[in-house]
């Protein structure tokens, strides 16, 4: 089976995850879709393949180097899940054949246009083959793209011996998009000395740097009095709370922000005259900023508290981490990517993630884990698209890293 019909074949499988449920994997469909993919790993020949009961699926592309030869293990990661902001179930993709320009109609009943007018990027890819949705799902490159370009890079190495290699190990994880994708992923058990996740967006990205993040819970406690007798007794939470929303730099939000600059987010808002709930996101790739930050919330929370004492009450968690701090160490890991891409004819753009991504938490579990383009654009919704030749130009380069690895020593 070539990339193209794996992917084609991969999309089929509805695996969006879901947040409320409290189950690994948070979804059934993720599971049958790694118990397929297992089954796919045997047919093909790999080695050590182990699914637990979590839906954490690894196997191994076993060395061919001459016996005693130590090299590096490394890994490559994908996600199995797709994100819970559209409908992943009865995907349809379409192909788009050496994509001419201009508009792409992908549901003519209810005037669904891909259009370069609204996304510049399509122009990029003029005469190249694409992959769209119908429309009225997403599509699922992110990451059945990485899925499909890990699996056919392992088949593709083991059909061709000449091309020598150490162990490899790769590993497919649920709930990536729910932000719990490498709490429960076994690096022991992995065992691979760094791994790439292949997550990333269009061709050439490359990244080492993402976010240091947090979740801000601010509560605000009211008094309710009849308001035609409420004068110097009634407080209403939801006034409180705006005054508190407004004490934070407008121009610090992520519609104002770009790049390595940080910023607070409102992601909800939940209240009454005697309770209102604010949830913020907290994220800046400089730790001390980070740090500030968080000390900001904070003292806005006792600034209010001030002038309406009791009223306020803040919750602080971190989620994660700038994986920089990790990486930096081990650097020519970054290096050995970079040079792979190029040797696979790709430009490498070294950019900070403007997010997060297992490879932050696996690279603090002891797994250094940068994340490697898998080509799709457009994430989460019905105008997501993946050029065929940039899922290629991926698979590629998961063969050059191979290559390159097992010229170095252990």
């Amino acid at each position: 089976m070539n990339l193209v019909d794996r992917f084609l074949n991969y999309v089929k499988f509805d695996t969006q995850s879901d947040e409320l449920t409290n189950m690994t994997p948070s979804t059934p469909g993720q599971m049958i879709f790694a118990e397929h993919l297992r089954d796919e790993l045997q047919s093909m020949g790999l080695k050590d393949i182990s699914l637990d009961d979590n839906g954490y699926l690894m196997a191994t592309v076993p060395s061919n180097l001459p016996a005693g030869t130590k090299v590096p293990v490394v890994g490559f990661i994908a996600h199995l899940d797709t994100s819970p902001d559209m409908s992943g179930r009865h995907v349809s993709p379409k192909i788009v054949e050496k994509y001419p320009g201009g508009d792409i109609v992908l549901n003519e009943a209810e005037n669904i246009v891909l259009s370069p007018d609204q996304f510049p990027e399509l122009n990029n890819y003029i005469g190249q083959e694409l992959i769209v949705t119908d429309g009225t799902t997403l599509l699922g490159a992110d990451d059945k793209a990485g899925v499909a370009e890990i699996i056919t890079a392992a088949d593709y190495l083991l059909k061709h011996p000449e091309i020598k290699h150490g162990d490899i190990r790769i590993a497919f994880n649920p709930d990536e998009e729910i932000g719990l994708g490498a709490h429960k992923f076994d690096v022991k058990r992995f065992g691979a000395d760094w791994a790439y996740t292949m997550d990333g967006g269009e061709v050439g990205e490359l990244e080492y740097e993402n976010f240091n993040a947090a979740v801000a819970k601010v509560t605000f406690t009211g008094r309710n009095v009849h308001p035609g007798y409420a004068k110097h007794k009634m407080l209403n939470s939801m006034r409180v709370a705006n005054q508190f929303v407004i004490m934070l730099p407008r121009w610090e939000t992520p519609e104002h922000t770009e790049d390595y600059e940080g910023f607070y987010h409102l992601v909800s808002m939940e209240g009454n005259v005697e309770k209102t709930v604010l949830t913020y996101i907290i994220r800046d790739h400089d730790r001390d900023r980070f740090e500030r930050r968080k000390k900001e919330l904070e003292h806005l929370a006792r600034k209010i508290n001030n002038e309406f004492p009791g009223c306020c009450s803040i919750e602080i968690k971190d989620q994660y981490y700038n994986m920089r701090e990790k990486i930096e160490p081990v650097k020519y890991i970054v290096d050995i990517a970079e040079e792979a891409m190029r040797l696979a004819g790709v430009t490498p753009k070294v950019q900070p993630i403007r997010g997060g991504t297992d490879g932050a938490q696996l690279s603090f579990k002891g797994l250094p884990c940068p994340n490697i383009f898998a080509g799709g654009l457009n994430f989460h919704g019905r105008y997501e698209f993946v050029p065929v030749p940039s899922m290629e130009k991926a698979m590629q380069t998961i063969i050059e890293i191979a290559k390159l690895v097992a010229e170095r020593k252990a």
